[in-house]
């Protein structure tokens, strides 16, 4: 086996800021809203990052792993809760509110496998107001379609955002 150097080229399928300027646009829109219900709830930005960041290890978003995990460390998230996010029902490193979060996060993004079962609801609703929840569902949507559109067009290169 030879190890080299390089690294994978992954081609972008479709510049879609381009081909759908005017969607391009609303999806920013809507993640400018979610982030006013995020302000207007007052809910942590290093927690909106975790949440960013899990919906897009589940939806296998290189691009938006990166951007976020980047984001993330800029507001002071450790290194060791990014490195133990994708298993972090195993780990110490999260408190009882994060894993509410990251926990309802997993079952909103996996919407047609869990109908977002009562439990995730009860828990999440045990460490957030209504108010909050709401923000939460806001964020979740949103990373979720950017995901959707970066995972089915490779429209941004993982590792060319720059915080």
């Amino acid at each position: 086996m030879t190890i080299t150097n390089e690294t994978a080229q992954i081609p972008v399928r479709l510049d879609f800021d381009d081909a759908a300027p005017g969607f391009s646009r609303a999806m920013a829109r809507l993640d400018q809203a979610a982030t006013a219900e995020l302000d207007r709830a007052q809910i942590d930005p290093r927690l909106r990052e975790l949440v960013r960041i899990r919906a897009s290890q589940l939806n296998g978003c290189a691009y938006c792993i990166d951007m976020h995990t980047k984001d993330a460390r800029a507001i002071g998230e450790t290194e060791q809760r990014l490195y133990g996010l994708a298993a972090w029902p195993e780990t110490p490193y999260f408190t009882a509110r994060e894993r509410a979060a990251l926990a309802f996060t997993e079952a909103v993004t996996r919407l047609a496998d869990t109908h977002v079962p009562d439990q995730a609801y009860s828990d999440v609703a045990a460490e957030f107001s209504g108010q909050e929840i709401a923000a939460l569902v806001s964020l979740i949507v949103a990373i979720n379609a950017w995901n959707a559109i970066s995972v089915s067009t490779r429209a941004w290169v993982p590792g060319s955002y720059q915080p």
